[in-house]
């Protein structure tokens, strides 16, 4: 039984990964850098804060740490409400999930005023019983802190948890919170698809085939889910 569905962002619940490239490459460029090949790497799981102090202390930004990510909240919030499309099945996987009475979140490694962002251009505030970002929690992905934070706040124990995450930090912190995970595919994430699919519980191109196949199932919903592998 699912009780909770919990989201990460960028990768997982929407396609922007191609923008932080495009914001990278920019305001690293303002200082002279180029863009490293491996910063993706790097950074991810890292918290929207963790990321602006990585790039400080790497790249020698004579900018403050609130000054680096007002500039990258700047630069991306156009993106978020325009440009920044929802994965395919998305919509209907939350309309699924109130039908069956089944409770939704956000953990996210962005900023709160890019996800705001992103949820008001979709119309999907009334969706979401839980946003949070990991700047609420101590430590960002792969420590499973985040995840924890969420299912507490939604009053659903870990086991009962579903994550659907895009990069092996996500993953792991959902799977150390004790969550089952389902890897969504992201062209961004690709190289990792054999580790992800390793990991997982599940692996999705689509949204719409767990509903199909039974594999999130809610207290409403009357059909065995396939078991947990397949």
């Amino acid at each position: 039984m699912t009780e909770a569905v919990i989201f990460d962002l960028d990768g997982s619940m929407v396609d922007s990964m191609w923008i932080w490239k495009e914001i990278d490459i920019e305001y690293l460029g303002k200082f002279g850098i180029s863009l490293p090949e491996n910063l993706q790497e790097c950074i991810e799981g890292m918290s929207f804060g963790e990321t602006a102090a990585y790039f400080k202390e790497r790249f020698e930004i004579p900018s403050t740490l609130e000054e680096i990510k007002a500039d990258w909240n700047r630069m991306a919030r156009d993106k978020y409400a325009f440009e920044v499309p929802v994965k395919k099945g998305v919509q209907e996987l939350l309309d699924y999930c109130r039908k069956q009475g089944i409770k939704t979140g956000i953990a996210t490694s962005n900023s709160r005023e890019l996800v705001e962002t992103l949820v008001k251009a979709h119309h999907f505030e009334h969706y979401f019983d839980c946003i949070m970002t990991a700047c609420d929690v101590s430590k960002g992905k792969p420590a499973p802190d985040i995840y924890l934070a969420v299912a507490e706040a939604l009053s659903v124990s870990p086991e009962n948890c579903l994550v659907f995450e895009d990069i092996i930090p996500g993953i792991q912190a959902g799977l150390s919170a004790g969550m089952k995970v389902c890897a969504v595919y992201d062209k961004y994430s690709e190289y990792q698809d054999e580790e992800k699919r390793r990991l997982a519980d599940y692996y999705t191109f689509d949204f719409m085939e767990l509903m199909e196949k039974g594999i999130i199932a809610g207290p409403a919903d009357e059909r065995e889910p396939i078991p947990a592998g397949c």
